[in-house]
């Protein structure tokens, strides 16, 4: 069997790597973040509207009026 050399692994090497997954990493931090605004605020617009269709349930709901007359 023959023995292929390997070249030898330098500092440099290691640290473009370490740079490499660290910006892959970044990408992945800020597509995160993006997702978030935008869950953050479709929650928002649906809790304000599930208020705002209770409060008109709400003001719509038949009440009775007592009315009091002195004699």
């Amino acid at each position: 069997m023959s023995e292929v050399a390997q070249p030898k692994i330098t500092r440099a090497d290691i640290e473009a790597k370490f740079r490499q997954i660290q910006g892959d990493v970044e990408t992945g931090v800020e597509s995160g973040r993006d997702i978030g605004k935008v869950a953050a605020i479709a929650g928002t617009i649906l809790a304000l509207g599930v208020v705002y269709f209770m409060g008109r349930r709400h003001g719509r709901k038949k009440r009775t009026i007592v009315e009091i007359k002195r004699v």
